[in-house]
């Protein structure tokens, strides 16, 4: 199926401010990007390059006053996400190296703290992608999903004295239960269709069974399409936009994401 999906940014800059953005999705195995804009507002050279997790990162000096950014693009992408229940867990002897930064604790996801409580939680599950599926069932039981409950990011170990928790931070403590129990976990941030209130969403993947899955404790299943933005071992790794120096206004923000019926 093919979506549209915008993301707007409205910022009030009180003096030249450098930025670091990361909006734009790549093609791959699971998303293929038909058309893609991008505008900024007054025009500034801007100048990309690709991080050490494949994300194309965009860099800039915003000028003083009024400064957005606009992004639009058409995607195609397959209507739910794929589920794999049973399949097996890699050792971490036969994972590809690029999956290896995954699996060491990161700032936001302390799974060095989490071996023994991951293990209770997946206790009779087979190891791998049911192991997984507990996790996740565990965050959706103990943590009600609010959105735009808390602006601060919060660790793993932060979320998991919680009742509730943004998609972002509920993502935080089912990476650091995977790589408590040896399997690759990584933060991922894109569009999801559907969701309410439209935002840019956050969930995660795990490696089993040689590939990436997604998981999203927010969701009751893997239903709606979902665009992967940026990859990265926590928040730290895949925040859309950073900047540097004196603090600036965001001023307005707004994420549509539609199902197309033909794509041109």
């Amino acid at each position: 199926m093919w979506i549209h999906a915008t993301c707007f940014l409205d910022f009030h800059i009180p003096i030249a401010t450098p930025f670091l953005f990361m909006l734009r999705p790549r093609s791959g195995r699971q998303q293929w990007v038909g058309r893609e804009e991008y505008v900024l507002t007054p025009s500034v050279p801007a100048f990309e390059f690709t991080d050490p997790f494949g994300n194309l990162c965009q860099r800039l000096i915003a000028p003083p006053g009024r400064f957005s950014v606009r992004t639009s693009l058409d995607i195609e992408c397959a209507e739910a996400s794929d589920e794999a229940r049973g399949t097996h867990f890699v050792e971490v002897q036969q994972l590809p190296d690029e999956t290896l930064p995954f699996l060491l604790p990161s700032r936001y996801c302390e799974s060095d703290r989490f071996g023994r409580m991951a293990a209770s939680i997946v206790a009779g599950r087979a190891p791998g992608y049911d192991q997984c599926t507990a996790i996740v069932d565990y965050i959706r039981q103990t943590t009600r999903y609010a959105p735009g409950a808390g602006q601060d990011i919060v660790s793993a170990c932060e979320v998991n004295e919680k009742t509730e928790a943004v998609c972002r931070d509920m993502a935080h403590l089912g990476i650091a239960c995977c790589r408590a129990l040896s399997i690759p976990a990584r933060m991922v941030v894109g569009y999801l269709e559907n969701l309410q209130p439209m935002d840019l969403h956050a969930w995660f993947e795990a490696y089993v069974g040689g590939r990436w899955y997604t998981f999203d404790p927010t969701r009751d299943d893997l239903q709606g399409a979902r665009v992967a933005i940026a990859y990265g071992r926590d928040a730290a790794d895949v925040a859309i936009y950073t900047q540097f120096g004196d603090p600036v206004d965001l001023v307005g923000m707004i994420v549509t994401v539609d199902r197309m019926e033909t794509p041109y």
